[in-house]
């Protein structure tokens, strides 16, 4: 066997090994249980919870830190007071769907922003801008689904999903990876998440789930889970027909606002048994 082959044989085992051991890594979970919205999609992941909840943890430190340099952050303890209620009243309603939410180490902040905007990283790390807040006037039912539907995001672990897939493209992480080194990698993923966060489009499929998991959250929570419906009108009419920088990664569609009158009416009755209590 000539040098020169001998050099191709090394340079191949370098690059299919990582991939292999990336593929192995695969695995087929269920992140949640279905409720009674019934979402029970099995999903494939290559990373693990830990490493993703870990760089969003890293991710998140870096925005807040960024929003606060910038003195935008938590500015007004009125609304920080409203949207962290509201969110005690939520992150119960989460262990109908996983019986490790609610103990989530979950942070939830106020950031000042002309943004209509709202999002939740993996792990329960939660923003809400005031944009969304003032531009839309909403009700504590319409924010409750806002931050309803995003925590259902982080219950389904979507950024890990989309994160996954982002790493198996991603030579840094994937065939580079293996070879730089944790460190490297590490930093990587929590540009990862930042980006699949702030800047990657969820799939309709994606939206669909958090849509209906976040309405039966808004229903357990004690809120009206029909306010999602005025929710999506108000969004959908922010800046005179313009899209709402929320709806930039969140598709809206008349189809989506039957969807969710129809979820909607599913979870009534578990509604309508909190105002019993």
């Amino acid at each position: 066997m000539s040098n020169n082959c001998q050099i191709s044989r090394i340079f191949c085992n370098s690059i299919l090994m990582p991939v292999m051991l990336m593929l192995a890594s695969c695995q087929t979970v269920q992140t949640t249980q279905s409720g009674t919205v019934g979402v029970d999609r099995k999903q494939t992941m290559m990373l693990s919870a830990t490493e993703v909840n870990n760089a969003a943890a890293q991710a998140y430190l870096q925005t807040m830190k960024q929003a606060s340099g910038k003195s935008a952050l938590n500015r007004d303890p009125g609304q920080v007071n409203r949207v962290r209620t509201i969110a005690s009243r939520l992150i119960p309603a989460t262990g109908a769907f996983r019986n490790d939410a609610p103990g989530w180490r979950w942070e939830v902040n106020v950031i000042s922003s002309q943004e209509v905007n709202a999002w939740c990283m993996p792990g329960g790390k939660i923003a809400v801008y005031t944009g969304l807040i003032d531009k839309l006037a909403v009700t504590d039912a319409e924010l409750a689904a806002v931050m309803g539907h995003e925590i259902a995001h982080a219950l389904r672990e979507h950024g890990r999903e989309k994160a996954s897939q982002q790493a198996a493209q991603n030579t840094i992480i994937g065939i580079g990876g293996a070879l730089l080194g944790v460190g490297q990698i590490g930093a990587s993923l929590a540009n990862i998440v930042a980006d699949v966060t702030f800047s990657l489009p969820n799939s309709r499929e994606f939206e669909r789930e958090a849509d209906r998991i976040g309405v039966e959250l808004s229903a357990r929570a004690g809120y009206d889970p029909y306010a999602a419906v005025s929710l999506w009108q108000k969004m959908s009419q922010v800046g005179g027909g313009a899209p709402a920088q929320f709806l930039s990664t969140h598709p809206s569609a008349a189809s989506r606002i039957q969807d969710l009158q129809d979820y909607a009416a599913r979870v009534m009755s578990i509604y309508q048994s909190t105002q019993r209590r």
